[in-house]
């Protein structure tokens, strides 16, 4: 199948849709390692060759599911993941010493058994270290020839000025849906102005944008959404009204909910690539399908209006998670 293109950074073509593994590493419920391998194929045979993985799913789980899953297929894969959130039982810690950088990547390689990354996050930014230095030592992954473009995770706009004078970002990693717009405000100009893409991450709004999450209680008693204060059940009852009225254009439309809140991520800017998951092929097809189809201004600004900048009701992450977000 014959995906468009975009270029994220100066030169980074990837598809206008990419995939998110992190739902292999059980975030969402219960997973099937051989499942998830077959299914990973299956993506990259429909020619979304954009794998999104990060060392911190599974503590390592979903890097070595990636890796197998590559053998054979490396070549046509742009390969991303991430280091710099230390998981444990007691807790999260974010690192970004130069040292733990070079530890962090000779790891990951050798979990995705690759001798190249192409596109290099970190995860969190390490408020304790300066990102001059942090990203002066994957500048040196980059000249190792270990990693080919560098990219950083919800960071601010301040820090990212600075990294990109270190050395130059390809891609800011975000949130970005209908009703998680705090990008629009500072990042995404930012991003505009210094030529730097962005991947969009749960642009389906960790499945609420579709109405498949109406409550948790059917929900998997892993699964992370039960502990965001956006799917408390009083927080999904207030912005219930986002998702039905996503649904309902959806309708007029005669395209799925999950189409048209890609298809809003992707009017955002050309240097935007949204990168859903999901454990469906079937899911894969619909959210490919996306990229062709195109919203007038008016549906964008009727988009717009169903939950303006800051109207979603509860925080995106736990109090602990966002301590950890560069803002």
């Amino acid at each position: 199948m014959n995906m468009k293109t975009r270029t994220l950074g100066a030169q980074l073509l990837v598809p206008e849709v990419g995939y998110g593994c992190m739902g292999l590493s059980g975030i969402y419920g219960p997973v099937d390692d051989e499942a998830s391998i077959r299914l990973i194929h299956e993506v990259v045979d429909l020619g979304v060759t954009l794998l999104d993985s990060s060392d911190a799913y599974g503590n390592g789980h979903n890097e070595t599911v990636v890796g197998r899953a590559l053998s054979g297929i490396r070549d046509r894969v742009t390969l991303v993941t991430k280091f710099g959130q230390i998981r444990k039982p007691e807790g999260t810690t974010i690192c970004g010493t130069p040292e733990y950088v070079k530890q962090a990547c000779e790891a990951s390689l050798k979990r995705l058994n690759v001798d190249c990354i192409d596109l290099y996050f970190q995860h969190r930014v390490d408020k304790t270290v300066p990102i001059e230095e942090t990203v002066g030592a994957m500048a040196d992954l980059v000249k190792a020839g270990k990693v080919r473009y560098l990219g950083l995770s919800e960071v601010s706009v301040a820090n990212l000025r600075k990294a990109h004078r270190v050395h130059p970002i390809t891609a800011v990693q975000s949130e970005l849906s209908i009703w998680s717009r705090q990008d629009e405000r500072d990042i995404l100009p930012a991003c505009h102005e210094l030529g730097i893409g962005y991947l969009a991450y749960s642009p389906l709004g960790r499945g609420f944008l579709t109405g498949t999450v109406t409550t948790t209680e059917n929900l998997d008693d892993k699964d992370t959404r039960k502990n965001h204060p956006r799917f408390n059940a009083e927080n999904i009852k207030k912005n219930a009204h986002i998702a039905q009225s996503v649904q309902a254009m959806a309708a007029q439309k005669g395209v799925t909910a999950a189409q048209l809140a890609i298809a809003w991520v992707l009017s955002k800017g050309q240097d935007i690539v949204p990168i859903p998951g999901t454990k469906s092929i079937q899911r894969v097809k619909e959210n490919i399908a996306a990229a062709d189809l195109v919203l007038t201004s008016s549906d964008i600004a009727g988009l717009d209006s169903i939950a303006p900048i800051g109207a979603t009701q509860g925080e995106r992450y736990p109090a602990m998670n966002l301590n950890h977000i560069d803002r």
